[in-house]
């Protein structure tokens, strides 16, 4: 593997969890990863318990949820670390690993949400642009086509590190086609 090719490696990249402490995806190496950027002041907030409720399902098999709280869209991820974190254990009863509050668009975005959107530029509507026309009806554009198109977007990362899937906001965690392409990773 070339030095620029493990530079970019999703396992590589510094993260740091909700708490503080240093840490990357190669802790999970080897599971299936569901990516999400997420907000606790969004009308898909209630996005949540449904994340919850796959984690549980199927963290057995070796899928791991990974929320980011990112305040990029609407101002809707505005509390502290800690006020994130309390919110989403008390309301939610989220358990699936959380991370630092995070950019996810725009010069401040964050390496790994860099290397997620250069791996999988578009996210899949399965033909449904209902959700972004309803953001556009509210003169909310993306400026490029490759930028994430609001919080709950999805991010699915197979065994070896590679971003195999990309999934607008409105594609529900129980949806059946992101439960069949969380599955055909899972194996």
């Amino acid at each position: 593997m070339s030095t620029a090719a493990a530079s970019v490696s999703l396992y590589d990249i510094p993260l740091r969890r909700i708490d503080g402490s240093p840490t990357t995806l190669g802790e999970f190496r080897g599971k299936v990863l569901l990516i999400v950027n997420v907000a606790s002041k969004c009308g898909l907030t209630p996005q949540y318990e449904a994340l919850e409720k796959l984690y549980e399902s199927r963290r057995d098999r070796g899928l791991v949820v990974l929320g980011f709280p990112a305040n990029d869209f609407g101002a809707q991820e505005p509390g502290t670390n800690e006020e994130i974190l309390a919110f989403c254990t008390s309301t939610y009863g989220v358990q699936f690993p959380m991370f630092e509050k995070i950019a996810v668009k725009g010069p401040e975005m964050h390496p790994l949400y860099r290397a997620l959107v250069a791996a999988f530029p578009r996210a899949e509507d399965f033909g449904d642009d209902s959700f972004e026309k309803r953001l556009e009806s509210y003169g909310i554009r993306r400026e490029s086509p490759s930028d994430l198109l609001w919080n709950f977007e999805k991010f699915l990362v197979s065994r070896d590190g590679r971003v195999i899937g990309r999934f607008i906001p409105g594609i529900a965690p129980d949806d059946p086609r992101l439960l069949a392409a969380i599955d055909a990773a899972l194996g």
